[in-house]
């Protein structure tokens, strides 16, 4: 995870104008992910067969391409950009400056100390979709399951696309909201919905990850960088990582874990109670970040 706030650090400081560019950029990344989940499901086949009770599918296979992957990503990085830390003002280089605290200082803007709060807060429902989602279409018959969640990161490319329209025209306050309300509605139509005749809410569900995904992070990452300011930026980056795939995502997970291990039944799960949960806990924080946060605007150059 600390791979992420590197990448954004090195893309805000190689943009002239992030709030434009930055989804364009981005965008790849999620193009490769689709990739991925195709391949798994269609052309390696390695889900497990809902038919066959307890079948874990070709999991092992999954960890090697990743692995392969990964290797192929790192050595590839050394192609990237020439991007320096940014030089000081001359005077002597502190503990803090490499630590990156002075990013710290960030949390004394109200604003900023609200979104940094809220992210937290919001990263703890969102844990139940990236450790449940698949397990869940797996166990109730939904076949090509990882394929299917594709759909989702096709949905993620357009909004992303269309993140810096939005930005514009309803500005960064009604953009995140608009993102933590999906991920409640999200889970109510996971709940509800089943992979027979309700199988459209599933997929309705899994395709609204763009507005989830895009209009959540990727705006978070935006807006973290327009409040920091050259000197800080990199470490400000590496703070909301903290606070998203860190923090929250750590107590998320924990929680995620007990509840699922708290409704299991017979024949799996009772997934209506396990996703009624982070609905109103991301209705909850939605309401929290709503009343709290001052919109205020992003530097977009046209």
């Amino acid at each position: 995870m600390p791979t992420l706030a590197l990448v954004n650090s090195v893309s805000f400081n190689q943009m002239k104008d992030p709030a434009k560019d930055f989804s364009l950029i981005r965008v790849w990344g999620t193009v490769g992910w689709i990739v991925a989940g195709l391949a798994i499901s269609y052309l390696f086949h390695w889900d497990p067969n809902p038919e066959i009770a307890g079948d874990k599918g070709m999991l092992q296979n999954t960890f090697l391409m990743v692995a392969v992957a990964s290797a192929v990503l790192g050595l590839f990085s050394f192609s990237l950009p020439k991007t320096p830390p940014q030089a000081n003002d001359g005077s002597r280089l502190s503990l803090g400056d490499i630590l990156g605290l002075d990013a710290l200082k960030l949390l004394k803007d109200r604003n900023f100390l609200i979104f940094f709060v809220s992210s937290i807060l919001i990263c703890i429902p969102l844990a139940f979709y990236y450790q449940n989602a698949n397990p869940f279409l797996s166990e109730i018959g939904v076949e090509n399951a990882t394929g299917k969640m594709t759909i989702g990161q096709i949905s993620e490319v357009l909004f992303m696309l269309l993140l810096p329209y939005f930005f514009k025209k309803f500005g960064f306050k009604t953009t995140i909201l608009v993102g933590m309300l999906a991920w409640a509605l999200r889970y109510i139509l996971f709940a509800y919905g089943n992979s027979g005749e309700l199988a459209f809410m599933l997929l309705f569900g899994i395709a609204l990850h763009g507005i989830c995904y895009d209009f959540f992070f990727v705006s978070g990452q935006i807006y973290t960088n327009s409040k920091a300011g050259e000197k800080v930026k990199s470490a400000a980056q590496g703070l909301i990582t903290l606070a998203t795939y860190g923090v929250g995502m750590l107590i998320g997970f924990y929680i995620a874990g007990k509840i699922t291990d708290a409704h299991v039944v017979d024949q799996g799960h009772d997934w209506t109670a396990i996703w009624q949960l982070p609905a109103l806990f991301a209705v909850a924080v939605f309401v929290i970040f709503a009343l709290f946060f001052k919109n205020e605007s992003i530097d977009y150059k046209e």
